[in-house]
């Protein structure tokens, strides 16, 4: 359950090229577990993560309407992104990431809340891609998301429906 103390403080604010270092920190976080099965050096790990993360940012700005990409704030001090597109009949969260201090703490939860809440305002459904393995995906069942479709042999698409 979300500690509310920890809500007040939150703040969303749209993402820049500052923040870029801070977004590149937090996508290599992402990735740890991953990597850590490599016998990648330290420096080709750091190679890897910026090639990858430059690509997601690229692919991101390219392809969906960046207006709604957010900085996630605690305290003013940046600890996740939140990346959302509005499309006619659905709202997709493009990335949600939290620094691993934030991680359950229900702090993602508090974001999926406020985007199902809009969702039943404008009669929308709310979708996001996850990976087979990715842990979030038992979070996403558990706010309520069912497979959509089948993306690729990586990818599903999950729905929240009002």
């Amino acid at each position: 359950m979300t500690d509310k103390k920890w809500i007040q403080k939150l703040s969303l604010r749209k993402f820049s090229s500052d923040d870029i270092p801070f977004m590149r920190d937090l996508y290599g976080s992402t990735r740890e577990s991953e990597l850590a099965m490599t016998n990648f050096t330290l420096e080709e790990k750091k190679q890897f993560i910026d090639q990858q993360f430059h690509a997601q940012l690229t692919h991101y700005t390219q392809h969906y309407n960046s207006d709604a990409f957010f900085i996630i704030e605690l305290e003013q001090q940046p600890i996740g992104r939140l990346f959302i597109d509005y499309w006619d009949n659905e709202i997709r969260i493009v990335d949600i990431a939290l620094m691993p201090d934030y991680r359950n703490m229900g702090l993602g939860t508090h974001y999926f809340q406020q985007l199902f809440d809009e969702a039943r305002q404008t009669n929308r459904s709310v979708t996001i891609h996850v990976e087979h393995n990715n842990p979030a995906k038992k979070l996403y069942e558990r706010l309520g998301f069912d497979l959509k479709t089948k993306t690729n042999d990586i990818y599903l698409l999950m729905e929240w429906r009002p």
